[in-house]
């Protein structure tokens, strides 16, 4: 090797962060793209991938130094728990319309971009930099900015991007997960139909997690439900469940065929005209439940499981006056002030804290501090296998350990 050759090398060395510097010795296998360290367990670990694809084929587990002291005016946080949600699947696939930043630590010890998995999750205060003022150490906090990478056991993030949340009566579960499904169900029951006590809503998806906060949401505002789900194993048990939340009727999506329906939705209302219906299904289904609402009744759109498109009758927008929207949760962070997003964290811990919101039936994966980074991706591909299928029933709740020496 040349002298000149062996100084550049030198030189690119010293241009790294200190923190970098002998930590990491990486081996990349691009044919599948995934990720491995050495032997050397570097202090944490974060759920990464450099492609968009199927995520049980391009999600690897990334071992990395300790974060360095925080700059002025960000925070160190470590993750407590971080929710895997539908769409953080979509983003990975490359099929969500909302794209990721590479993180700007970790990309340093590639000659490629990496990306941290999770959108939702919570945190914890362990060092404050220079001018943050309204945090300290082990404070909770959330996440405010989209695509955050939350899938980590340790960040450095701005103060801007995350709200504290208080830990008075609330679980770390049910704090990790009260920032994408509660308050879209929250904002879809209160920003279009002017409801007041008695009004009756009707939805599919109704066992999802925006779904069950729906219920929950509504039966403590006086609001009554008719709630579609889909038939499976264990069907019964599912509706006594969401019965138990505050379901005021729940029917299978096979019922939605049946002539005798119509006749039987009247008879639970008292004819009172069903004013908000709220879709994540879209195809047929959701045509035909459309046809159940009354007159300037409002359908409001926030998925479509089904992937089929969203098709309704002339007639209801003719004849009963129909307004259709669509809602994304994180098009209203945007769109909000800080002090808006802090009154809704508020009006939603309060809900909480009273027992009229329960979170999701939830299971926690842990990424074990022990366990090797082969190991680790081996076990996130296959919980991404199983959640790809559709029918795993359970919010899983992503705890990634700090990494032991």
């Amino acid at each position: 090797m040349s002298s000149v050759h062996s100084c550049t090398k030198a030189l690119a060395s010293l241009q790294r962060p200190r923190q970098l510097q002998h930590a990491w010795r990486l081996q990349s296998n691009m044919a599948n793209n995934t990720f491995s360290t050495s032997s050397i367990m570097a202090g944490n670990r974060a759920i990464v991938y450099n492609t968009n694809g199927d995520p049980a084929r391009v999600l690897s587990a990334f071992s990395f130094p300790e974060l360095p002291p925080p700059p002025p005016d960000t925070v160190n946080i470590r993750f407590l728990l971080a929710p895997i949600n539908p769409a953080d699947i979509n983003v990975i696939e490359g099929v969500y319309p909302m794209k990721p930043e590479p993180d700007v630590f970790l990309s340093q010890a590639k000659d490629h971009p990496l990306f941290v998995g999770g959108n939702e999750g919570l945190g914890k205060v362990i060092d404050v930099g220079e001018g943050v003022v309204g945090l300290q150490k082990d404070d909770w906090v959330v996440m405010t900015k989209a695509q955050s990478g939350t899938w980590s056991s340790a960040k450095n993030v701005a103060l801007s991007d995350v709200l504290k949340v208080p830990k008075q009566d609330l679980s770390e579960a049910q704090a990790a997960t009260i920032t994408v499904n509660p308050p879209t169900a929250y904002n879809m029951l209160h920003d279009f139909a002017q409801l007041v006590k008695g009004d009756w809503i009707v939805q599919n998806g109704a066992n999802s997690a925006v779904g069950q906060a729906v219920i929950q949401i509504a039966a403590a505002k006086g609001y009554k439900t008719i709630n579609f789900i889909r038939d499976r194993y264990g069907v019964e048990l599912l509706k006594q469940h969401l019965k138990l939340l505050g379901a005021t009727h729940v029917v299978a999506y096979d019922e939605l065929t049946e002539k005798s329906l119509r006749a039987k939705v009247k008879t639970w209302t008292g004819g009172k005209d069903i004013r908000l219906g709220l879709n994540c299904v879209s195809g047929n289904t959701t045509t035909l439940m459309a046809r159940l609402l009354g007159n300037n009744a409002h359908l409001v759109s926030y998925g479509a499981m089904s992937k089929e498109p969203l098709s309704l009758p002339t007639s209801l927008f003719i004849f009963k006056n129909l307004a259709c929207h669509g809602f994304w949760q994180s098009r209203w962070y945007s769109d909000k002030s800080l002090e808006k997003r802090q009154e809704l964290l508020k009006t939603l811990t309060a809900l909480m804290r009273e027992g009229k919101l329960q979170g999701p039936d939830y299971e926690v994966l842990t990424i074990g501090g022990t366990e090797s980074d082969d190991s680790a991706s081996a076990k996130i591909r296959d919980l991404a296998a199983r959640l790809g299928q559709g029918m795993y029933g359970k919010k899983v709740l992503l705890k990634v350990e700090e990494t032991v020496t």
